[in-house]
């Protein structure tokens, strides 16, 4: 399997708390290897082969609102 690293954007994320309940529901799926949330610019980077919708909807059901779904194209890139 081809994953990838890919960064979404969100909406809602206030604290700590929020940031390791993202983590944590993204990391229960099958397919996420890796995921870090950064609540300070609500962003969430994610290592993963599963679509953008499916992880929009995983990230949704924590409580989050997602912006977008992009590719990671670089270790700077944030």
């Amino acid at each position: 399997m081809n994953f990838m690293k890919k960064i979404i954007e969100t909406e809602g994320m206030c604290c700590k708390k929020c940031a390791e309940r993202a983590e944590k529901k993204l990391l229960l799926l099958d397919g996420v290897t890796g995921a870090r949330a950064n609540f300070k610019k609500e962003l969430i980077l994610v290592e993963s082969n599963l679509s953008d919708e499916a992880l929009s909807s995983c990230v949704a059901e924590a409580g989050f609102t997602v912006k977008r779904v992009r590719e990671r194209k670089g270790i700077f890139d944030r």
